[in-house]
């Protein structure tokens, strides 16, 4: 069973900057996508950024967080960084990592992301 570690969440003050990283626990064969999704209190998950693994991969980002945040992969590693700057108060969710193969789905437990104003 493959899992998603996932790994850098916290507590940061408005401007501030964290960076979360998520790997697979072992190497799975066509990964065609890694991303990040966040779901606040009583709001529904929504798509952060997300980055393919197919040659020339592209990556696409929430409006909100064009600018700001930036995804960018490892595909030896199979891991994907989210490199989170100018963090403000409503970025605070738990952020969850995801993957996608040719058979299904797969996400990691979430880490919290704190943003104090």
């Amino acid at each position: 069973q493959v899992q998603l570690v996932e790994s850098g969440g916290g507590l940061v003050q408005a401007g501030g900057s964290l960076r979360l990283s998520c790997a697979a626990s072992r190497s799975i064969f066509s990964i065609n996508a890694m991303g990040w999704y966040r779901q606040a209190p009583g709001k529904q998950r929504e798509l952060v950024a997300v980055a393919g693994f197919t040659s020339g991969g592209s990556t696409n980002y929430a409006d909100s967080v064009k600018g700001r945040f930036t995804i960018s992969r490892d595909n030896a590693k199979n891991t994907v960084y989210l490199q989170m700057n100018s963090l403000k108060p409503e970025d605070s969710a738990v952020y969850y990592c995801n993957l996608k193969h040719s058979y299904g789905s797969i996400w990691g437990q979430g880490t919290q992301v704190t943003v104090s104003s």
